[in-house]
């Protein structure tokens, strides 16, 4: 029996989600631009599945622009705003654990000239908020920081930087990353001064290949992908129908689970188990309510986490050593030599990530493993 825990890389898709999509694909085929009947009944689906994406942000629809995922939604939003307003400005504030599809977008832009301000996370993963509004200047025109850490879990306070943002002149775009909590935590983006939000359809359960980015009304940002003016000009292509149909239902299934209820207290088993293993401790804020519960990430003395995942895989227990984006790059993460970790404690460090799907079977599969895992391994590094 195979126990996933890695639903911060990806998520499986739920069975009315593979419905929705398969039923998409086989009865409403049409181009959704096309005017005749099977072209206007996909139309019908795409806007369907807008007002359902909008509803749970409590946006407009029409503020609703979908892409082709995470990656391009975050690509779009910085290099939109530093197009924009370039002429404006050219400072930008981000944190030091954002994810690689904001990292490197920033550091193309400072190649270009612009100035990006990379604030340290505290030990523990966090970033306080007083912190990121410190650096703003007259010339800062973005600061994009993520909700929740992909790979510590760390909670960012996007609420209190987006509100603190209305008290500078001429205020910053804000733009939030919020792949790693939508559809988990409650996000207004109108409530919380955000400008611009991303997401992605496979981190719920979702098809991969889907996202979208929330633009608000009156932010005109230039096109992102030219050619034929779908999604009101800013994302051209034929949509992806059935995808975002796909994600439109992930948004509206999850809503009548109870993710917390669900995911707490396997997170508590998970780490009273690991805290009885000598050598293990957990990376990331300890305080709740500055963590995500549905990731942990741990480092386990002495066995390296490349390693370690592959012999959990071989009993049938998935994690990651990390961010799935980073895996194959090399090199330490970012995100954890910025809390402080050296190459080799980094290199000790796996990451556990949760969903609905799992249940205490996944926790005890993962805990027997580890456990065994740990004692065989030290005796192998060791010698």
């Amino acid at each position: 029996m195979l126990h996933y825990l890695d639903n911060s890389a990806t998520t499986r898709l739920l069975p009315e989600v593979s419905e929705a999509m398969c039923r998409t694909l086989n009865e409403t085929f049409g181009n959704p631009s096309s005017l005749h009947p099977l072209g206007v009944s996909a139309r019908a689906l795409i806007e369907e599945a807008r007002v359902k994406i909008a509803s749970a942000l409590s946006v407009n629809a029409q503020e609703v622009v979908f892409t082709s995922g995470g990656t391009e939604s975050n690509n779009m939003a910085i290099f939109g705003v530093a197009t924009l307003y370039a002429k404006r400005g050219r400072h930008i504030v981000t944190s030091a654990i954002e994810h690689p599809s904001v990292l490197e977008p920033l550091s193309r832009l400072a190649s270009e000239g612009f100035e990006v301000d990379y604030v340290l996370p505290l030990r523990d993963g966090s970033v306080p908020a007083d912190e990121v509004l410190n650096r703003i200047r007259k010339d800062t025109v973005l600061v994009t920081m993520m909700h929740v850490n992909n790979e510590v879990g760390s909670i960012l306070p996007v609420d209190v930087v987006g509100r603190g943002l209305s008290d500078f002149l001429p205020r910053p775009v804000f733009h939030v990353d919020a792949v790693q909590s939508f559809g988990k935590y409650r996000i207004k983006p109108q409530e919380f001064g955000i400008d611009l939000l991303s997401a992605s359809a496979h981190k719920i359960h979702g098809p991969k290949g889907t996202g979208f980015l929330y633009v608000r009304s009156g932010l005109e940002i230039p096109p992102y992908i030219r050619g034929g003016g779908q999604e009101r000009g800013l994302r051209s292509g034929t949509e992806n129908v059935h995808g975002i149909v796909g994600m439109a239902q992930a948004v509206s299934a999850l809503g009548k689970w109870d993710f917390w209820g669900s995911v707490k207290p396997l997170r508590r088993k998970i780490e009273e188990g690991v805290m009885r293993i000598p050598g293990c401790s957990i990376i990331g804020p300890k305080q709740e309510g500055l963590y995500a519960p549905h990731i942990l990430s741990l480092r386990i003395e002495g066995v390296r986490g490349e390693v370690l995942v592959r012999f959990l895989g071989a009993e049938g227990v998935c994690v990651s050593s990390g961010s799935a984006c980073h895996t194959h790059r090399g090199g330490p993460s970012p995100v954890l030599s910025a809390l402080g970790l050296k190459p080799k404690e980094a290199e000790e460090v796996i990451r556990v990530s949760l969903s609905i799907d799992n249940d205490e079977s996944d926790a005890d599969a993962f805990l027997s493993s580890l456990e065994k895992a740990v004692w065989r391994l030290r005796r192998v590094f060791r010698g």
